[in-house]
């Protein structure tokens, strides 16, 4: 599991100096940085924030006495409560606070409606709003997630790299990226002006994800974090080439945002102990492990409120690590 980074760990971490650490230590990732060097006007062409739904996280293991209990386990983790205002109202607050968080850091921040009025997005069309995909997690892994974009901002747009999506079902979105990462290159170099584009993943539940193998199988309680590989920032430059700065450890925060339940059924928890005494029983007649996996269903509620709250906190905390970084490289 990739390690949380609480409010504490940001701060301290922001005040050091900019070096790249050991790879299981750096938080973030950066592509291009010299590309963000000198740019010191911007505006925000795409800010959107993702909520995790639904959540599939597998790891098939070898695991148990003589391999009794390999197979795959799994966790089904389903998120419910959460109303398109509640989503609206993160992804508002965080946008305002990112906009405040870049004019604090010496960006001069112009009008949006600057770019969006611009000839260069005459064509560009928005993605659908709310924007509904298919998300391929870390390996073993997937879920839905429903992004939303600012009220601020009159489209939603993403550019390549912005989300992973699984099935067919992602080829347009695919295209349209293509098309809206050309349309804010040709601003940025018409007018002058970095051009940056947001995304954040908010996931509701913290993992021991494929790698970090336990006999009890994955892991899962509840929580609020900006997923790491998922969410990042990229400044398109008046020179057309980009700075990425990719979040690599999950930016969490603590407190009571969501009742966990365990969902599975008495008669899903009734097969799955007779599967692993049947696996037990061929070990130990010589036949090696059934293969048996554990399946095992969460259900997440939201609190009204709280949930809002830790949200758009995470968000907050995430963007003062990624305006933090992308200063250090002006």
């Amino acid at each position: 599991m990739k390690k949380l980074l609480s409010a504490i760990a940001v701060i301290a971490m922001l005040a050091q100096p900019v070096v790249i650490a050991a790879k299981d230590q750096e938080p973030v990732k950066i592509a291009g940085p010299a590309n963000a060097k000198g740019v010191t006007s911007v505006t925000v062409g795409a800010f959107n924030v993702g909520f995790i739904f639904e959540s599939t996280d597998q790891t098939k293991a070898s695991g148990g006495l003589m391999g009794a209990f390999g197979g795959t386990t799994k966790a089904k983790s389903e998120l419910v409560g959460v109303t398109p205002e509640m989503m609206q109202a993160v992804t508002d607050a965080a946008y305002a606070d990112f906009v405040a968080q870049l004019a604090a850091s010496g960006y001069a921040v112009q009008p949006a409606a600057d770019l969006f009025s611009h000839a260069a997005l005459a064509k560009t069309k928005s993605q659908d709003v709310p924007l509904d995909i298919n998300i391929a997690l870390e390996k073993g892994s997937k879920g839905k997630a429903t992004y939303y974009k600012p009220s601020a901002l009159p489209s939603l747009l993403m550019i390549p790299g912005d989300f992973l999506g699984s099935g067919m079902s992602s080829m347009g979105m695919n295209m349209a990226a293509g098309q809206a990462s050309g349309a804010l290159s040709q601003y940025a170099k018409a007018a002058g002006v970095g051009v940056i584009d947001v995304v954040y993943l908010i996931d509701f539940s913290e993992q021991k994800r494929p790698g970090a193998f336990s006999f009890g199988g994955i892991q899962v309680n509840s929580g609020l974090s900006v997923t790491a590989d998922y969410s990042r920032i990229t400044l398109i430059a008046p020179t057309g080439k980009q700075s990425v700065i990719t979040v690599k450890a999950p930016v969490a925060v603590e407190g009571e945002f969501i009742d966990k339940a365990d969902a599975s059924s008495g008669a899903d928890k009734a097969l799955q102990s007779t599967a692993n005494v049947a696996g037990g029983l061929a070990a130990a007649a010589g036949f090696g492990g059934l293969g048996f996996g554990k399946t095992r269903k969460f259900a997440f509620t939201a609190k009204p409120g709280a949930y809002e709250e830790g949200a758009a906190k995470a968000a907050s905390l995430a963007s003062t690590m990624l305006i933090g970084r992308l200063g250090a490289l002006r």
